[in-house]
């Protein structure tokens, strides 16, 4: 009789305890006989983790190597490195005799546009992005590689990817959209430089991404005020800022300061001294 009450014990015990225990051991065995691969995985996600803070290390050099070496003439005028060559976008007063690998132009206004600029640096075999009017001109002179552009399209050329953007005024008809004058998106390895031409704050900037951006502060031909600008900067989310298109024709050279303190824990701007004599800001 004890006997029995005691194995009715054991098996009473196993009925109420066993299937906790069970439930217990599955949890357990649940994490910890996995620790080897979650090793292996979390070693694997340190190595990633390394390997993107590299990348991101070395992006930010190429930035600010890309920014140190690009030069501004005044107005929109910009020359970017490309190997042992340059990238000229709408030239204007240019202080030196180059050669160029590519010339862009986003619209036909004297101070963008000026065929005597482009032959300081190009010949007639440079290849030459522009809007109709201006390859029309172009090509009357003997420049037989000019290529129409409108807003929208995409070229790879000297392995440099070109995207045209729209550039227009809402408000003001220095611009206007009917035109389809462009700006420019450069990928340069994995570096995007927007380049927007004359336009003022406009609803595409929203689907434009860049690491640099120039953008004009001129307040008579291009943006409503530095606000708007830094604005503008912030709908590409740029990293880098470069002010332009002022301090000739519109807008005053301290305008580059307001535009830099808006944008301060925003984006880096970097303001660059035209080489010109005609600005001097320092």
């Amino acid at each position: 009789m004890g006997n029995l009450k005691k194995c009715l014990s054991i098996i009473i015990c196993l009925i109420i305890f066993y299937p906790a225990y069970s439930l217990n051991k599955a949890r357990f065995n649940g994490v910890f006989p996995l620790t080897h691969n979650d090793y292996k995985a979390m070693k694997k996600d340190k190595n990633n983790l390394s390997d993107q803070q590299d990348n991101s290390s070395a992006k930010k050099e190429s930035l600010t190597s890309m920014v140190e070496s690009i030069h501004w003439y005044g107005q929109s005028s910009i020359r970017i490195p490309l190997k042992d060559k340059f990238i000229y976008i709408d030239l204007f007063q240019l202080t030196e005799k180059g050669q160029a690998a590519l010339v862009l132009i986003t619209h036909p206004h004297f101070d963008h546009f000026s065929i005597e600029e482009i032959n300081k640096v190009a010949d007639h075999n440079t290849h030459i992005y522009a809007p109709k009017e201006c390859c029309d001109k172009l090509k009357l002179q003997g420049f037989k590689h000019c290529t129409d552009v409108l807003p929208g399209q995409t070229f790879t050329i000297e392995g440099i990817k070109i995207e045209t953007v729209p550039a227009y005024n809402t408000v003001k008809n220095n611009h206007p959209k009917e035109k389809l004058w462009v700006g420019y998106v450069l990928t340069i390895g994995d570096i995007k430089i927007y380049h927007p031409g004359d336009t003022n704050r406009i609803p595409d900037m929203k689907s434009i991404r860049c690491d640099i951006a120039f953008m004009p502060l001129g307040q008579t031909y291009t943006m409503q005020s530095v606000q708007e600008a830094a604005d503008a900067i912030l709908d590409i989310k740029a990293k880098i800022a470069i002010p332009f298109h002022y301090g000739i024709y519109e807008g005053a050279e301290d305008n580059a300061l307001l535009f830099k303190q808006i944008l301060t824990n925003k984006a880096t701007v970097v303001i660059k001294v035209p080489l010109t004599k005609l600005q001097t800001i320092q």
